[in-house]
């Protein structure tokens, strides 16, 4: 099973969701759109960013090759709301945090190493090293952090935080 086909929220994302109250949430690398819908569901636009093309009603898709070598595809633009999950490219964290309004949340949830045991993803560019999350978004204020093994939705390594930056949005 390939993560991006599940079709729930993760869980990790449900937690957390009450904390974005009101704006616009990015849904990163959104796959399908499970938490672009999830998010419009809560009341909230949703702006929805990924390499293939989706039908997200309600939802602001923008189709972007993330990994391509060229520039962000929303320069300027700040949200109250940050979701990645199960997708990794390190040369995005900068991007993020330049991307969340004061007061936003981000919510990131992705592979660690260790997967490799598991399945896909396997490659160490993929993974996240222990505590890299964490590292990656020091000047945010942290709200929740796991990583570690999991048995749902399937059998993983994972690397999950919460956080937020400080300020009124």
């Amino acid at each position: 099973m390939n993560a991006h086909d599940i079709a729930a929220p993760s869980e990790w994302v449900v937690r957390w969701a009450p904390l974005i109250k009101r704006g616009t949430v990015l849904d990163v690398a959104c796959g399908h759109g499970r938490h672009a819908r999830f998010f419009l569901s809560r009341g909230l636009h949703v702006v929805a960013l990924d390499r293939e093309a989706q039908d997200i009603p309600g939802a602001r898709f923008i189709q972007a090759d993330l990994e391509g070598g060229k520039a962000w595809p929303l320069p300027g633009e700040q949200f109250e709301g940050i979701v990645v999950t199960n997708y990794l490219h390190r040369p995005l964290f900068p991007r993020l945090l330049e991307a969340l309004a004061p007061g936003g949340v981000l919510i990131y949830e992705t592979f660690m190493l260790g997967n490799e045991r598991f399945g896909r993803p396997s490659n160490p560019e993929f993974l996240l090293r222990p505590g890299e999350l964490r590292e990656a978004f020091r000047e945010l204020t942290e709200i929740g952090f796991e990583e570690g093994a999991v048995s749902s939705p399937k059998p993983a390594m994972i690397q999950r935080l919460c956080a937020m930056r400080a300020g009124k949005g």
